[in-house]
């Protein structure tokens, strides 16, 4: 019976080490729809896109995706991958926000900087240089023959 009591003391010593030791972090990164780049919930298929992380609506089944811990001081609290600082140092956007063209930063860092690598505007955008704020290098397409002016040279209006 000595032995016995050893040996359950060894085991429950041993499963008291093995829950102290530092877990590996788990690695939250995912491509969510149209190739943004996401977070990952804890049941390691759904993939929220990063700007839906933090955002006061739980959208991975456990909550994950809104606790303190991740959410608490933003951005530093975020894993990396989810964040797009701009030229501006105090301002920051988050990752699937970066080459959407739209100006999220405020001074189209996040559209036009050398650091946010976009590619030239897509099939859906028209290449000028627009008039309203909103915009960086490119316009929706939808936006073109529309009878108001977004692009400097009215290019939106006459050759779109």
């Amino acid at each position: 019976s000595a032995v016995a009591l050893l040996v359950l003391v060894a085991g429950l010593a041993s499963a008291l080490a093995l829950a102290l030791l530092p877990r590996a972090p788990v690695n939250r990164f995912c491509t969510a729809p149209n190739n943004k780049t996401g977070f990952l919930c804890d049941d390691r298929v759904t993939c929220v896109p990063a700007s839906w992380v933090c955002d006061r609506a739980s959208n991975c089944r456990n909550g994950e995706d809104e606790q303190k811990q991740l959410c608490g001081d933003l951005p530093h609290s975020l894993p990396g991958h989810l964040v797009f600082y701009c030229s501006n140092p105090r301002s920051w956007v988050y990752a699937d926000q970066r080459c959407n063209g739209m100006n999220d930063c405020g001074d189209c860092s996040d559209e036009t900087w050398s650091l946010a690598a976009c590619p030239p505007c897509g099939q859906e955008w028209w290449s000028c240089s627009p008039v309203h704020f909103e915009f960086c290098s490119c316009i929706p397409r939808r936006l073109c023959r529309d009878g108001i002016q977004h692009c400097l040279g009215w290019s939106d209006e006459f050759v779109c």
